[in-house]
């Protein structure tokens, strides 16, 4: 069983900065891949970016790539995402994800997850 817990949210200007955090605990994740993902009123979860412990590959959405960056620290079982120049569009729901295996494939997608965290507000006013 994992637990993840994001924090850091909140409201923040066009071309501000945020940093969420995303602290997990239980079982071993070094070999894992997490990730962030977002979901708007009325619209589906999408993929943000994601990070694969065992090379720290990192992956993001095309609307993100240049602005938002992630990390991590695996012996802590922390991951973070640095959000830059944002934009109102960003505003969502913020979710931690976890999927236990090194994926290869697959890495934007919600069904590749085995589990999630509660969410952390971000909004972006204009």
């Amino acid at each position: 069983q994992v637990q993840l817990v994001e924090s850091g949210g909140g409201l923040v200007q066009a071309g501000g900065s945020l940093r969420l955090s995303c602290a997990a605990s239980g079982r071993n994740l070094r070999s894992g891949t997490m990730a962030w993902f977002r979901q708007a009123p009325g619209k589906e979860r999408e993929f943000v970016a994601s990070i694969r412990w065992v090379d720290l590959f990192t992956a993001y959405a095309d609307s993100v790539k240049g602005r938002f960056t992630i990390s991590g620290d695996n012996a802590n079982k922390k991951v973070y995402l640095q959000m830059d120049s944002l934009k109102p569009e960003d505003t969502a729901l913020y979710y931690c994800a976890v999927d236990l295996s090194p994926r290869i494939t697959g890495w934007a997608l919600v069904s590749s997850y085995d589990y999630w965290g509660q969410g952390t507000q971000v909004t972006v006013s204009s």
